[in-house]
């Protein structure tokens, strides 16, 4: 009996080693993970701090943190170059050696942002230099230029904006409310499913935040931003809840040689999406004086009292004649200047030409017919070779957009332009022009704009007087009463 009691005990372990592995492959995987870092600098002393050590990266002891999630993204608080090259103090100019980029490759970062107030210390060559050296490493570069960027985690779309309010040797910066940046978080909350926006703002070293940042996450908020990340204050500002959106208004440092007791604390906003819905919290750092290298401060806590509440469901996808419609992006790519629009349907699937997309949207043109689908793309003209948006309608099939109306011009050089729709469902075209006109242009400073609404005739657009409709179109563009 001894025999086949050994053979069965056998074969009670095999079975019981095959049910443990087929309950593990069973397991629900971890959610989607994103991680927001504050300011990177990798000049000056954090430079000085990593040849000291052999070449030791920064992020030696937070790999296992980024090693979990599906995308790191952080600022990137410099310029890629030369310091001899700046023409201030070079402790007062963050030029960065490109041979300290791939570490942060090696780190687990996707992309930087590179919309903030030292981004231009050594002038357009140095931010081409950035951008051009990032890229090369592997890694998004996405400034203001750059944005909406769209990137894939999993099977999840978002956008990625950056924006620098903070007046750098250059003096660029983004100003909000504005239709530039409205036009911006149109496309992003139109093909993404989540639109992030990282933002430089606030006062220095102050740990409170200042009005102008609460109205601005307002205004972001009101035009689409579902996250909000801050930067600039170089201290750690108290997350919150802004219209039921988390709102991180200063992450302070991240990697930096600053040395008051504040600016040795920082925060990574830790975001996972579950059950369709994005929850963030706050992974608090601590970088050691006499360091500029970081370690989590505690054991990773649940989510932040004032986000506990602050789950963000995703967008509605873009949808048209039985199509859903969405960006197409390559793996581990932030795709921005030129996108693909990617088609499916029950049993289709097409895709576009690139094209410099400004605005998509969908919409009943024409009553009781399908809606078509209405963009903007940036083309120069062929009369006169100006860069500018020109406005397209497609009829949406499932082979593919087959265009009605190839950017013809309106009434007046053209700003932007949305749809908006009528008591009935129809869609108008609501557009923002220029203050000058094709027979007397301004192009270099227009002195003033103009709304005016448009009604489809199938042929192109024929301007429309509706003082309702025009109203409403005044008050999109943040004209009128």
């Amino acid at each position: 009996m001894s025999g086949p009691s050994a053979v069965m005990r056998t074969w009670l372990s095999l079975l019981l080693v095959l049910v443990s592995v087929a309950a593990v492959d069973a397991a629900e995987p971890d959610p989607p993970r994103l991680l927001f870092t504050g300011d990177i600098l990798l000049a000056r002393q954090v430079a000085r701090e990593i040849a000291a050590r052999g070449g030791l990266s920064p992020w030696h002891g937070m790999r296992d943190v980024f090693r979990r999630a599906d995308a790191v993204v952080g600022n990137f608080e410099g310029t890629v170059g030369a310091a001899e090259a700046c023409d201030a103090p070079k402790e007062l100019c963050f030029a960065v050696d490109p041979h300290l980029v791939p570490l942060l490759k090696d780190a687990g970062f996707r992309a930087l942002g590179i919309a903030n107030n030292h981004s231009g210390d050594l002038g357009a060559v140095g931010r081409k230099a950035t951008r051009e050296t990032l890229q090369a490493a592997g890694l998004g570069a996405i400034g203001s230029a750059e944005s909406p960027a769209f990137f894939k985690v999993r099977s999840h779309t978002l956008a990625l904006i950056s924006l620098n309010l903070v007046p750098g040797r250059d003096g660029q910066i983004d100003q909000f409310p504005s239709w530039q940046v409205a036009q911006k978080l149109r496309l992003a909350r139109t093909l993404a499913e989540w639109v992030i926006v990282s933002v430089h703002w606030g006062k220095e070293l102050a740990d409170w935040v200042v009005p102008e940042q609460e109205a601005g996450a307002r205004w972001l908020v009101a035009q689409g931003a579902d996250l909000i990340i801050g930067a600039h204050p170089h201290v750690v500002q108290p997350p919150a809840c802004v219209d039921g959106k988390p709102v991180f208004y200063s992450l302070g440092n991240h990697v930096f040689d600053q040395k008051y007791p504040l600016t040795k604390r920082g925060l990574i906003a830790d975001c996972e999406i579950k059950d369709d819905r994005l929850v963030c919290r706050g992974l608090g750092t601590r970088t050691p004086d006499g360091s500029a290298y970081p370690a989590l401060a505690t054991a990773e806590a649940g989510p932040s009292p004032d986000l506990a509440q602050c789950s963000v469901a995703s967008g509605a996808p873009l949808r048209a004649a039985g199509q859903t419609i969405s960006p197409w992006i390559r793996d581990g790519a932030f795709t921005s200047d030129r996108l693909v629009l990617e088609g499916r349907g029950e049993a289709s699937r097409w895709r576009t030409p690139q094209r410099a997309l400004l605005s998509v949207e969908a919409g009943r043109l024409v009553a009781d017919q399908p809606p078509l689908l209405f963009t903007l793309e940036r083309h120069a003209s062929p009369i006169d070779g100006e860069d500018g948006p020109r406005p397209y309608v497609y009829e949406v099939t499932s082979h593919g957009l087959v265009a009605k109306w190839r950017g013809s011009a309106l009434a007046w050089p053209l700003l932007d332009a949305t749809l908006i729709a009528d008591g009935a469902g129809q869609a108008h075209l609501c557009a923002l022009h220029r203050g000058d006109s094709f027979i007397m242009l301004d192009t270099a400073a227009p002195s003033s704009t103009r709304t005016q609404v448009y009604a489809w005739n199938g042929f192109g657009f024929t301007g429309v007087n509706d003082g309702e409709l025009g109203t409403r179109c005044a008050r999109r563009f943040g004209q009128g009463g």
